[in-house]
């Protein structure tokens, strides 16, 4: 099949606004940083440090200003290091859009939380971790799958934090739509809105838009959904192919499992990356974007940052998309969900 680049007029996406609601205004592309402070799937170490703030610096001067982390992130003693990052960043950085920027947490529902008292001060640890009060705060998952009786008093407690002004705006992650609108009449009853959705999205992992509609329900209610893994830890990049190096860990199991699987969606992205004179990683980016989320990839480099930057600007036309989802449908096996993942 051969793809025409040049079918339709190519338009620049505009700018990504949430709700009224809230204050927050997004941009099409986020910056996710799970590998900093990660040392067990990332190999992470403290030496990278320097580039990670060169990749906060870039990002933000290109108007990539969304940047997501977790209380969670971070292994073993270096628990809340991402945290930590972020705000030594933000404090060093002077340059263009400092006011855009967006630092957004993801809060555990650890076993251990249990009542709104325990969301409350975790808000407040992660606020010390990154030196001021955060713009998003979000609940990380769902307990829905194993502990249902413990998640009410948590999201209260993350309504707490946004009606004493500890947060600009509350978010969810993980939550499919019949739990979402559950969780947003809660809050609704309490005049509180849910701004943002993340879930596991790319072109390896569609379950959460295709069969479980969670696309279709924050249209409705007003929530911007947010991608992360968008480049499915790497295999969507083209870097890794069946006769080559593969990443140490768990990457390269999954690499050895899934990448003689799907071999016609890497031929596909490479296909339309020639044709539009872009990297595989960018087509996977610039569909998430198309699909009306905001993906959240992840730099440890300038260069990967660069990269990542190439996802903006241009828009894949009608002819593309389609031929990427045809393919991404039909592929044999994909990419393993996030076991909190709700329905």
């Amino acid at each position: 099949m051969e793809i025409n680049p040049e079918q339709q007029p190519i338009s620049t996406p505009k700018a990504t606004t949430i709700p009224s609601n809230s204050s927050l205004s997004l941009p099409l592309m986020g910056c996710g940083t799970w590998a900093w402070g990660n040392r067990l799937l990332w190999g992470y170490n403290p030496t990278m440090d320097n580039d990670l703030q060169a990749v906060f610096n870039l990002a933000v001067s290109q108007g990539v200003t969304l940047f997501d982390t977790g209380d969670s992130y971070g292994t073993g003693k270096l628990n809340g290091r991402s945290e930590l990052l972020l705000g030594r960043f933000f404090t060093a950085y002077q340059g263009l859009n400092k006011d855009k920027i967006c630092l957004a947490t993801k809060l555990a529902p650890y076993p251990w939380r249990l009542t709104r008292n325990s969301m409350i001060n975790a808000g407040k640890a992660s606020a010390q971790r990154v030196g001021r009060n955060l713009d998003l705060v979000q609940m990380h998952w769902s307990t829905a799958n194993y502990a249902p009786w413990q998640e009410h008093a948590l999201l209260q407690g993350l309504g707490d934090l946004y009606e004493q002004g500890l947060v600009k705006a509350i978010g969810l992650s993980n939550y499919g739509p019949k739990r979402l609108k559950k969780v947003h009449q809660q809050l609704a009853s309490r005049g509180i809105s849910i701004a943002t959705l993340q879930v596991q999205y790319s072109l390896l992992s569609t379950y959460p838009v295709t069969e479980l509609g969670v696309k279709d329900v924050c249209d409705e209610l007003g929530i911007q959904l947010i991608a992360y893994s968008p480049l499915a830890l790497g295999l969507l990049t083209g870097k890794f192919s069946e006769k080559g190096s593969f990443p140490k860990g768990l990457r390269g199991i999954l690499c050895r499992q899934l990448l003689p699987k799907i071999k016609a969606l890497l031929d596909c992205l490479q296909e339309i990356a020639s044709l539009r004179n872009k990297t595989m990683s960018q087509v996977a980016l610039n569909w998430c974007i198309c699909k009306g989320t905001i993906p959240i990839p992840g730099a440890k480099n300038i260069q990967q940052m660069q990269d990542n930057l190439g996802a903006i600007g241009w828009q894949l036309n009608d002819e593309e998309i389609t031929e990427l989802d045809r393919i991404a449908e039909k592929l044999e096996k994909k990419m393993v969900q996030n076991i909190f993942q709700t329905k």
